[in-house]
């Protein structure tokens, strides 16, 4: 059983490398619903709501490659170590995740080996294949956060995260305008949240940056495509200049 990632546009010329871990709020029969309820299914604690929909556009108009995660984040996430207890967890801010309780240590393998193995190994064919052809990848990453979180709400639109460098998350920020915006937030490398930029960017010394949308920005079409044109020309902007 393998659920392998998703890769769109993947013979781009573009040095830029999307990825959305937090894609999906598929939750395969072969995992079943974790006991879930539809609200809770559908909910931000499932998935990054409008951060697929955000990582296509910004790969329509960079023209890059863009991988993107097959299920939901409380199945596996993809940005969390196997060892992590985020990667399956039992509660994810207010909602507690039964399905999650008491896995046993076959059934944890099971996710990692259908789930976060073919995932990973995907996304590092990709840059060491790049590599190999002298073309070093620029690895950014599309998330959302929600605009109230435990019951304080967010002053912010968006944030660059970096982990190693921070050229490229700063380059961005400098070129994004009219969105309430800072380095490192609303999470920080040290808050463990990028697991997939120490895998994939750090050990080839790859420009990286992690985005975070405030997801009622991205909510639909419409805002999914402002902020993409807001952002597409200062990741180009920021390659550029690396």
């Amino acid at each position: 059983m393998r659920f392998d990632a998703q890769i769109e546009n993947p013979d781009s010329p573009n040095r830029v490398l999307l990825v959305c871990e937090h894609a999906s709020n598929l939750f395969p029969d072969a995992f079943g619903t974790l006991d879930l309820s539809t609200e809770a299914q559908a909910a931000h604690v499932a998935w990054d709501i409008g951060a697929l929909a955000l990582a296509r556009a910004l790969s329509a108009r960079l023209d890059a490659t863009l991988v993107h995660a097959p299920v939901s984040r409380l199945i596996y996430d993809l940005n969390r170590a196997p060892h992590h207890p985020g990667a399956m967890p039992t509660q994810s801010e207010v909602y507690d995740i039964p399905g999650n309780h008491g896995l046993t240590a076959s059934a944890r393998q099971t996710r990692v080996n259908a789930i976060y193995v073919p995932f990973h190994d995907a996304l590092r064919q990709l840059v060491v294949s790049r590599l190999a052809a002298g073309v070093v990848p620029v690895l950014v990453s599309v998330h959302s956060f929600t605009p109230v979180y435990h019951g304080a709400e967010r002053a912010l639109d968006f944030g660059a995260i970096h982990d190693g460098s921070d050229a490229l998350a700063r380059g961005i920020l400098n070129g994004v305008a009219g969105l309430r915006a800072a380095l490192n937030e609303p999470y920080s490398a040290a808050d463990g949240v990028t697991h997939l930029l120490r895998l994939h960017a750090l050990p080839y010394d790859l420009p990286h940056a992690m985005l975070e949308i405030r997801n009622d920005l991205i909510a639909d079409d419409t805002g999914v495509a402002t902020i993409a044109d807001r952002l597409a020309p200062a990741i180009a902007a920021a390659v550029g200049a690396l």
